[in-house]
């Protein structure tokens, strides 16, 4: 098997910052179906044809990768709420938000029962202080300036929801796209906003 190579590569060739993406790709795609407690750093090697000796080249330890893929998962979100804080008005933001949360949430649906279930990346978001800063933001948008019970428990039951959809048993043969439109016309809904 052949080692990944941890110098900077030459033009066109790929370098360690892919190295690294690699194995946390196929790390992400593993814990999906085992969990990050039923990957091991040898299966993690194997889904990307290269040695064990070659992932610690590039990660120390398993939880460094665990670390990885929640930091991945964190800066799509933190991306999204940009984006959607960008927006000219708190209506705006909100629309664009939401629109982009079921993006995401659709587009790692496979993934979704690991962040919402693993203890492993669980605990790491709990403990992680950018990651309840980005909430933070998140739920500022949905929720406005007055953050009452009237916007806190819709805002909250609306991320678990979108959640809890895409990775339910009644829409796992749903299309990406039907799945998408489903989700944020309900989202939409749910949050008296307008058609």
């Amino acid at each position: 098997m052949p080692l990944l190579e941890p110098a900077p590569a030459p033009p066109g060739r790929s370098g360690p910052g892919a190295a690294r993406r690699r194995i946390v790709d196929a790390a992400v795609d593993l814990f999906a179906v085992h969990g990050v407690g039923g990957t091991s750093l040898q299966m993690i090697a194997d889904a990307i044809g290269v040695t064990k000796a070659a992932v610690y080249h590039q990660f120390r330890t398993k939880e460094e990768i665990v670390v990885a893929a929640a930091e991945t998962e964190l800066a799509q979100v933190a991306a999204a709420v940009d984006a959607a804080e960008a927006e000219g008005s708190p209506q705006e933001a909100r629309e664009a938000l939401v629109s982009r949360i079921v993006d995401l949430a659709v587009a790692r649906r496979r993934m979704e029962s690991t962040l919402l279930g693993d203890p492993v990346i669980v605990r790491f978001f709990a403990h992680h202080p950018p990651f309840r800063q980005v909430m933070d933001r998140l739920y500022r948008i949905l929720m406005g300036e007055e953050p009452g019970p009237d916007a806190r428990v819709p805002a909250a039951m609306l991320t678990a929801a979108i959640g809890g959809a895409v990775m339910h048993p009644l829409v796992v043969d749903l299309d990406d796209e039907t799945l998408r439109i489903q989700l944020r016309r309900l989202a939409r809904r749910f949050l008296d906003m307008p058609d």
